[in-house]
């Protein structure tokens, strides 16, 4: 009973191991940067967030955006605009996943290189687990 037990929990950490391995460096550094520049106050990395009051997230998860704008010419400069002077309430969308109206501008927050930066990383997520 004890080798079945062992046995079954070597193999579940075995597939579990991936997600429950660590975030690199770099996913630490990009999630303080986030975090630093107020990003996080609006956007999760993870689909499923909750928003205030339990609504939908503020700003749509980063692994959604990832996965919307993989393969999109010019996605990094456009995201990177974005971030920098904001949004069109009128263009959204994100309806249904983000009960945020538009991104505020965040030149002040964050230079254009560290947006660069974030949105790079951004987009190198995988899809939505």
């Amino acid at each position: 009973m004890k080798t079945r037990l062992l046995l079954a929990l070597a193999a579940l950490s075995v597939a579990a191991g991936p997600a429950l391995a660590a975030p690199s460096p770099a996913d630490a550094a990009m999630l303080k940067l986030a975090t630093t520049s107020g990003c996080m106050t609006c956007h999760h990395v993870e689909p499923g967030g909750k928003g205030p009051d339990g609504l939908a997230p503020v700003g749509p998860a980063w692994r959604d955006v990832a996965a919307r704008y993989r393969g999109v010419a010019g996605a990094q400069d456009q995201l990177t605009r974005t971030v920098m002077v904001g949004s069109n309430p009128y263009n959204s969308h994100w309806k249904g996943q983000a009960s945020g109206l538009a991104m505020p501008p965040n030149a002040v927050a964050i230079t254009e290189a560290d947006a660069r930066q974030l949105v790079s990383w951004i987009l190198a997520l995988d899809a939505p687990k």
